[in-house]
């Protein structure tokens, strides 16, 4: 399952994103996604775990947590046709 988290800080790398949902279960891929000329975050990322029932608790867990000083946003992603910009 795609997994869109949301209000990152500018800090957060894709390893404590790994860190944080490894917790739940195996972690296929972790992207935190940057503006393409400064490498800065913009803000959101995604991560995408193999098993729905693991993707649902981190989901759960996850939303409204508090990292580097922001409350994360967790929540299954959307196809890129109907996707959150």
């Amino acid at each position: 399952m795609n997994i869109f988290v949301g209000n990152l800080a500018t800090e957060t790398s894709e390893t404590e994103l790994t860190s944080l949902f490894q917790a739940f279960g195996q972690v296929k891929s972790v992207q935190v996604m940057r503006e393409l000329f400064s490498g800065a975050s913009k803000g959101f990322g995604f991560v995408e775990m193999p098993g729905k029932a693991h993707s649902l608790a981190a989901i759960s867990a996850l939303d409204g947590k508090d990292l580097n000083g922001k409350p994360l946003r967790v929540n299954e992603a959307m196809g890129r046709s109907g996707g959150r910009r």
